[in-house]
């Protein structure tokens, strides 16, 4: 910003003399703005809060490969129309998309033992579920939401592949299995990648749902920081800032991963032209 300027008699230029309030109103603002964020104080959290991102990367991860398995095989039900079971799919997808994961976390971690008393008191059973760990439920409950929306898009995935590659597998003699394994499912993995990395930095986000059943991760550990500092700001601001770089970092994988794979299946479309 430029100083403003006056020109005296003898032609030179002085600054005009309300720039000295315009300094120490600057002043005032800068020193407010040290009161609001304690830059020290931020940094000393960041380390507090990256401790507990091995959490989030477990829930994140486990749910994400559970999940994975479980859309894959809920996907082939719904395509082959399996009997019985293609229903029950329809009704588990129905529910994981359409009730909040929040809800299913409490679902699972306070109704499940109240269940499980019910069930021994009827049936004179004596099945202890107390022992359970909080972050049993969360993997699981993870898992089942994720599983949900992979399956759809693991279905579209599959579906997008040409049928015809198919009758040319058969055609050449290959097994159901051999097409599936070595012809249809890398090409539907292909399509599906930048669904899947969008799924595991929306993961990644939802760990934060976590706490609400007493597990340590970065939300809770910011929670934590929070209240015993009395500083909300600093606290929820590194957070922040540790759930956009891992989110960043997985963006930045699934990028290379897409290219590598298209890349290596280019060479390989030219072989097969070559050959």
């Amino acid at each position: 910003m430029p100083i403003p300027q006056i020109t005296t008699e003898n032609g030179r230029c002085k600054p005009r003399p309300y720039i000295f309030e315009i300094g120490i109103l600057y002043g005032t603002v800068i020193m407010r703005l040290g009161d609001i964020f304690r830059l020290q104080l931020f940094l000393n959290f960041l380390p507090m809060l990256i401790r507990a991102v091995p959490v989030a990367l477990l829930i994140t991860f486990v749910a994400f490969f559970c999940g994975l398995v479980i859309g894959l095989l809920a996907a082939i039900c719904k395509i082959r129309r399996v009997p019985f079971l293609h229903h029950f799919v329809t009704v588990y997808i129905s529910f994981f998309r359409g009730t909040p994961l929040l809800v299913q976390l409490f679902i699972a971690y306070f109704g499940f033992p109240i269940l499980m008393r019910d069930i021994n008191i009827a049936f004179n059973l004596n099945i202890d579920v107390t022992g359970i760990k909080p972050i049993a439920y969360a993997l699981i409950v993870f898992s089942l939401n994720t599983g949900a929306y992979l399956t759809e898009t693991v279905r579209s995935a599959i579906e997008a592949i040409d049928e015809g590659q198919r009758e040319a597998a058969y055609s050449i003699g290959m097994t159901g299995w051999q097409t599936n394994y070595r012809i249809i499912l890398p090409q539907a993995f292909l399509v599906a990648l930048p669904n899947l990395g969008n799924t595991i930095i929306a993961l990644v986000k939802d760990t934060s749902l976590a706490y609400t059943i007493t597990i340590i991760e970065i939300l809770n550990r910011a929670r934590l920081l929070a209240s015993g500092y009395s500083r909300t700001f600093e606290a929820y601001f590194g957070a922040a800032l540790v759930y956009w770089v891992i989110c960043l970092f997985v963006e930045f994988i699934a990028k290379i991963l897409e290219k590598w794979l298209k890349r290596r299946r280019g060479l390989l479309d030219d072989t097969a032209v070559g050959n």
